[in-house]
């Protein structure tokens, strides 16, 4: 019978056919497809659908060619299952094109047929997959996902996040089989059955840095599925997680460094928080670079109010991991702390609130300083919702526990700008939110509030006595100007 099979398989293509065909890449996986096909089918008659899926090209000429479903799983002995599993897996490396839906409709709803029986089969196995069996998985995964990303065109500019968020996603019109494709591939990983310790010879690096690459994809439907799998192959394959950070963190710094352009960050960033919190204590001295070269650089992209939130739970991650580390966090903070972006300056001070959550006094200390010197300025900011997002900090009672047992360093930095605020500030919320921080210190230390009001009366009117002697100066500037301008002989006007 295996004989008959083999006699209907079609013979090997000549040289001039294979010159002919404009589809390389793609009609080469055909072709070693077909082959794994044909060797690995035996035991039943598929009559004529096994040439017709053999002969199926893509992107060649001639066109592809139609092609009918491999046998169920059902209709064939259990010995046999295993071989239609992996000839169901070769037949699934043909790639159509998705570009125009009205092509090959049939094919791409038996390609997808296949897939989903594949995926149960996986879901449903009872054994240890073969190495062969993960070999061929692994193939036909790469094949189908591993592919340049078409991203349209933008501008050289960096575009603002706030422009880049109100832009529509690019759907990609092959996810209804990409999905299944993840899916499988998920489960794979997933599944019990699968031994790391043989499938690491297949899921290794080179497939990890290609899976990355994905990372980069417009859509983010497939971002999604491509954090659920990175995560599951961090967790299964230890051997592979320093190579996985450090392939993150590349990527980081290509970003942060040279493109700053980039879809996937927030989704890295996810599966990087997963990662922090299972970090062990006390943390290594990798971890803690990777957090001052990489996580506290990435404040610095424009872009940053696409992944904020991510990035923030991973700063705070490692505060709450080792509070030592606030102060480098915060100083990090204050050294990209933003100047002329009113909306990123907001999102600074979010995060800030977290991560003085986490501080404990000793830290606060240490950087209480240049950190309430950057607050003042905050309390002093024409934007109101950086003022009032500012004065929001006293709401936390964590930070005002801080803040009032330091409040002899901290009331004479900021006292200035909460007095100038509540007099002349033309916001009517930040008038009255800063009326009440003023309180809570006149109540806390009334003595430290009246010596800081002097000082500022004084400080007042030395400017003021400044500024007059500064305009009389002038003034003599003008005149003097004004007699060197007269022609000889003539009196200055009164």
């Amino acid at each position: 019978m295996i004989n008959k099979i083999f006699n209907r398989l079609p013979k090997k293509p000549s040289k001039t056919n294979d010159s002919s065909d404009v589809g390389g890449t793609t009609a080469s996986h055909n072709a070693s497809s077909n082959s794994n096909l044909a060797n690995s089918i035996s035991g039943w008659n598929l009559g004529s659908r096994l040439p017709q899926a053999l002969n199926t090209r893509q992107n060649g000429i001639p066109s592809v060619v139609p092609y009918e479903a491999l046998p169920g799983f059902k209709d064939v002995p259990s010995s046999e299952k295993q071989n239609l599993f992996i000839g169901k897996l070769s037949l699934c490396c043909v790639v159509f094109d998705f570009t125009d839906p009205t092509k090959n409709t049939k094919e791409k709803d038996i390609k997808r047929q296949t897939l989903l029986e594949l995926v149960d089969y996986i879901t449903s196995a009872n054994g240890k997959f073969s190495e062969v069996v993960m070999q061929e998985i692994v193939k036909m995964v790469s094949i189908n996902l591993f592919r340049n990303l078409t991203t349209p065109p933008r501008e050289n500019k960096v575009l603002e996040a706030f422009d880049v968020e109100d832009e529509e996603p690019s759907m990609d019109p092959a996810w209804p089989h990409l999905q299944v494709v993840y899916e499988l591939l998920l489960r794979f990983v997933v599944s019990p059955e699968t031994d790391a310790k043989l499938a690491k010879r297949y899921v290794d690096h080179s497939f990890i840095l290609r899976l990355l690459d994905l990372f980069d994809s417009e859509d983010p439907r497939e971002r999604e599925y491509l954090k659920t799998v990175l995560h599951r192959v961090y967790g299964k394959f230890m051997v592979h997680r320093p190579f996985i950070r450090k392939s993150i963190n590349n990527i980081f710094f290509r970003f942060i460094f040279e493109t700053e352009k980039h879809n996937g960050i927030g989704e890295l960033l996810e599966i990087l928080g997963s990662i922090i919190n299972g970090f062990a204590l006390p943390l290594k001295e990798e971890h803690k670079l990777f957090l001052v070269r990489a996580l506290i650089p990435l404040h610095k992209p424009k872009c940053i109010p696409m992944y904020q939130q991510q990035l923030s739970y991973c700063i705070t991650q490692f505060v709450e991991k080792d509070c030592k580390l606030a102060d480098t966090v915060i100083r990090g903070l204050l050294k990209y702390w933003p100047v002329t972006n009113s909306s990123k300056e907001v999102m600074f001070l979010g995060e800030l609130e977290e991560v003085l959550e986490a501080t404990q006094a000793p830290e606060f200390q240490r950087c209480m300083v240049p950190l309430f010197r950057q607050i003042a300025r905050c309390l002093s900011s024409s934007h109101f919702q950086v003022s009032e997002r500012a004065l929001f900090l006293w709401n936390n009672d964590h930070i005002e526990n801080l803040i009032k047992q330091n409040r002899k360093m901290i009331f004479p930095i900021i006292f200035p700008a909460l007095e100038r605020n509540s007099h002349s500030h033309w916001n009517q919320a930040v008038r009255s939110l800063t009326l009440n921080v003023r309180k809570i210190f006149s109540d806390t230390d009334p003595e430290l509030f009246d010596e800081c009001l002097a000082k500022f009366r004084e400080d007042e009117d030395q400017e003021a006595e400044t500024m007059a002697r500064r305009e009389d100066m002038w003034k003599q500037v003008e005149e003097l100007a004004a007699k060197k301008s007269l022609p000889m002989g003539a009196a200055p006007s009164k």
